[in-house]
């Protein structure tokens, strides 16, 4: 036996049972399918364009940069604009996602590489599953279509969310992973990403790019 089994088993020589009792089963799925729900912020609990503004208006307080495009064949072109402001290299890497693949990168001038990063990359664009309205924040799931360490490794983090995966908060979009995803099939790591990386920990003096990317820009969709 295990160290596992060894705890396990003196938890059920404590209680008396043998851990495969239908009733108890019974109780503890539906415990699991039926959860409470814990208590959830007024503020995210908007909807439609007022969502999408406060939205925006979180990211911007969390010290990020956001534009809105009127559909995904938008993106690349407000992304080059990005980095031209910005005095960036024309360079780029992103995974494997279908939606960013759909986009039409061959109208501009960025020199796009794909799969993860190995640390030599200044500006990476990842597309979220989804966002929250409450916090400004971007959920990321795992995988060969987005990298995690796009999230962390590059300078410049650009982010692509489509307005219909904003969500008012955190409970919505996790709902929305449990079902996308199904049980025993969810994504290795869902990284919540609010504003660029940031430190205060040395005089409290507020340092970016402490952990990850230094700037984080945010591409909001209307498709």
């Amino acid at each position: 036996m295990s160290a596992r089994d060894d705890i396990f088993a003196n938890i059920r020589r404590s209680l008396g049972v043998k851990g495969s009792e239908t009733i108890r089963r019974q109780i503890v799925a539906d415990r699991l399918e039926r959860a409470p729900k814990g208590v959830i912020p007024q503020r995210g609990q908007v909807s439609g364009e007022e969502r999408i503004a406060l939205f925006k208006t979180m990211v911007e307080t969390a010290l990020a940069t956001v534009t809105e495009v009127a559909s995904p064949a938008e993106v690349p072109q407000s992304i080059a604009l990005f980095l031209r402001n910005h005095n960036l290299p024309a360079t780029l890497r992103m995974g494997d996602d279908p939606r960013l693949q759909a986009m039409p990168w061959s109208e501009t001038a960025l020199e796009i590489a794909h799969g993860p990063s190995e640390g030599r990359d200044l500006n990476a664009v990842s597309h979220a599953f989804g966002g929250v309205a409450e916090s400004g924040t971007l959920a990321m799931v795992s995988g060969h279509q987005n990298p995690s360490t796009l999230n962390f490794l590059p300078d410049n983090h650009i982010i692509v969310v489509s307005a219909k995966d904003i969500a008012g908060d955190y409970e919505s979009v996790w709902n929305r992973v449990r079902f996308a995803y199904g049980k025993g099939t969810m994504p290795r790591t869902v990284n919540w990403i609010t504003g660029p990386s940031r430190s205060g920990d040395i005089e409290q003096t507020l340092l970016l790019g402490a952990h990850g990317p230094r700037r984080l820009h945010v591409v909001v969709v209307r498709d």
